[in-house]
C-alpha cells in the first residue's frame, strides 16, 4: 500500500525501497504516478483499476487494464496454500520523522490481529445484530485498520467511501448502506457532527464509531452520545498491525461519574499485546494513572523489526522484543492507557510537562472551535510555553479573551497558552492528523509579544 498524500520524493522512495514490480492504481492516481515513473527502478507495469471503456490516456509504460486482466482468467482456482510465516502486506509509516518506515506483516500475524479486531468490535456494549462496517479510513492507513479482514471474519457487509470523504457524501454513504460501525481520525468525526448540527440531520443505524489517529475530545464523545452513538477509542500505530487497545470500558466504569474520563483515555490492551512505561533509563514505572514514561508494546501482530532498515530497528526496537513507540503515556491499575503526547510534541515549560493533547481537546471543547493544535515556543524564562493555534467553526468570531476565559478551570492556570492565534485551517499529515512538525516550521520565528514572568 502506498500513501498519495506523501510528497513525490517520499513515494518514490517507498516504491523503490519495497522493491515493487507492478502497481495497482486507481485512476484518480494516475497523475501522481507518471510524475515519479522515471525514477522507479524496479516496476515492470502498471494496472488500472477500471474497465477498459473508463481508461485514461496516460504516459506511464506498460499499461494493463484491471478488468480485462480479470476477465480473461478461469473463474475457479486451486488455492494456494502458503507458509503461515510468508509476507502478506507491507505499510509504511507517514514519514513525520524521516523517510517512511516499512512494516511487512506475516499472514500469521495478519490473521490473529483480525481475530483481535473482532474481539474488540464485540465488546461494543451496543453490539448491532446485523453490522456493516465502514472504515473511512483509506487502506493505506495500516491496512485500514484491519477493518477490510474483520469485515467477513465476522460476515459483516464492508462498506467502502471511495475518494469523497466529505461530511455530506459520508453522511449519505452511512444511512443509504445503514452502516453500524465506522471508523476515522477525529477531525473525520468534528466535520459530520458539524454537518449532522448545521442540517438537523440524524444517523439512524449508527451505533458506534471508533477513534484513532489522536484523541477525541470529550466534547465530542458527549455530542455523539447524545445522539445515541457510542463512540470507543482506539491506540495503535503502523508498527502494531495497528490495533494495541480497545476503548470499550469496563463494567464497572460504564455508568460511574468519572465514566466519560475513562472513555476518553486511549482504552485497554487488547488480549495478546503486553505494555509498559518506561523512564529515561529504561526502568518500568507504575501502573498508577500519573507516573508518565515512553509507551512500550510487544505481541503477536507487533513488528519486531523495520523491513530493510537495519538503522532504524536498533533505534526503535529492543533486543528482548519490546518496540519503543515515541508516546508519552500513563497506564493505571485497571489498565487503561493515557496517550499524554508524542515524545517530541510534549512542552515543557519551567522543567515541567505541558500535554498538548489536553490543553487542545479542552479548546476544542468550545462551541465554537472547529480544531486547535498546540506547540511549545521559546521562552527565556520557562523555556517553552504553550501557542495555541485555533480554527473557528463557520460563523464564529470568538476571539482571544473569550476563549482564555473558557479555559481557565479546565488545565492548570500554568498549562494556559501564553498566546492564541486564529487561522483558517491546519495543516494535516498524510494520515489526517494535525501536523506538528508543520506547525513549527511555520512559527519558527515566533516569539510572544510579552513573555510573562
Amino acid at each position: 500500500t502506498v500513501n498519495p498524500r506523501l510528497h513525490a520524493d517520499q513515494i518514490a522512495y517507498v516504491l523503490n525501497h519495497a522493491d515493487d514490480r507492478y502497481v495497482f492504481t486507481d485512476t484518480t492516481f494516475v497523475p501522481i504516478l507518471e510524475r515519479v515513473a522515471d525514477r522507479l527502478t524496479g516496476v515492470r507495469g502498471y494496472i488500472i483499476l477500471a474497465p477498459a471503456s473508463a481508461m485514461p490516456p496516460t504516459s506511464l509504460p506498460n499499461v494493463m487494464c484491471y478488468e480485462t486482466l480479470l476477465a480473461e482468467q478461469p473463474a475457479q482456482i486451486d488455492w494456494p496454500v502458503l507458509d503461515e510465516n510468508s509476507a502478506s502486506s507491507l505499510c509504511y509509516t507517514s514519514g513525520t520523522t524521516g523517510a517512511p518506515k516499512g512494516a511487512l506483516y506475516s499472514h500469521r500475524s495478519t490473521v490473529l490481529h483480525a481475530f483481535s479486531g473482532c474481539m474488540a468490535e464485540m465488546m461494543s456494549s451496543r453490539p448491532e445484530r446485523e453490522r456493516a462496517l465502514m472504515p473511512i479510513v483509506p487502506m493505506f492507513h495500516v491496512n485500514a485498520w484491519g477493518f477490510p479482514y474483520c469485515a467477513p471474519m465476522l460476515g459483516a457487509k464492508l462498506v467502502l467511501p471511495g475518494p469523497a470523504h466529505d461530511s455530506a457524501s459520508l453522511y449519505e454513504l452511512l444511512e443509504g448502506e445503514r452502516v453500524t460501525a465506522a471508523g476515522a481520525v477525529p477531525v473525520i468525526w468534528l466535520q459530520l457532527l458539524a454537518y449532522l448540527e448545521e442540517h438537523n440531520k440524524e444517523l439512524g443505524a449508527l451505533g458506534s464509531l471508533r477513534v484513532g489517529g489522536s484523541a477525541a475530545p470529550q466534547s465530542l464523545i458527549e455530542a455523539y452520545e447524545r445522539r445515541g452513538i457510542e463512540v470507543i477509542h482506539g491506540w495503535g500505530m503502523t508498527e502494531t498491525s495497528p490495533v494495541g487497545t480497545t476503548g470499550s470500558l469496563k463494567w464497572t466504569h460504564r455508568n460511574g461519574p468519572e465514566r466519560l474520563a475513562y472513555q476518553s483515555k486511549a482504552g485497554r490492551c487488547v488480549f495478546g499485546v503486553d505494555m509498559k512505561i518506561v523512564d529515561e533509563a529504561g526502568n518500568t514505572l507504575p501502573d498508577d494513572g500519573t507516573s508518565q514514561g515512553e509507551l512500550y508494546v510487544r505481541g503477536p501482530w507487533v513488528a519486531s523489526a523495520y523491513y530493510d532498515n537495519p538503522d532504524a530497528t536498533a533505534i526503535s526496537f529492543t533486543p528482548d522484543g519490546w518496540f519503543r513507540t515515541g508516546d508519552i503515556a500513563t497506564l493505571d491499575g485497571d489498565g487503561y492507557l493515557a496517550i499524554t503526547d508524542r515524545s517530541k510534541d510534549l512542552i515543557k515549560s519551567g522543567g515541567e510537562w505541558i500535554s498538548s493533547i489536553d490543553l487542545e481537546n479542552a479548546a476544542v471543547g468550545h462551541p465554537e472551535v472547529a480544531e486547535a493544535a498546540a506547540i511549545g515556543i521559546e521562552h527565556p524564562r520557562w523555556a517553552e510555553r504553550p501557542l495555541l493555534i485555533v480554527v473557528r467553526r463557520n460563523g464564529s468570531t470568538i476571539g482571544r479573551e473569550e476563549l482564555m476565559a473558557y479555559l481557565e478551570g479546565k488545565v492548570a492556570k500554568w498549562w494556559l497558552p501564553d498566546e492564541i492565534e486564529f487561522v483558517v485551517e491546519l495543516p494535516h499529515t498524510a494520515t489526517g492528523k494535525v501536523s506538528k512538525k508543520t506547525l513549527r516550521e511555520q512559527y519558527a520565528a515566533f516569539r510572544f509579544a510579552q513573555p510573562g514572568v
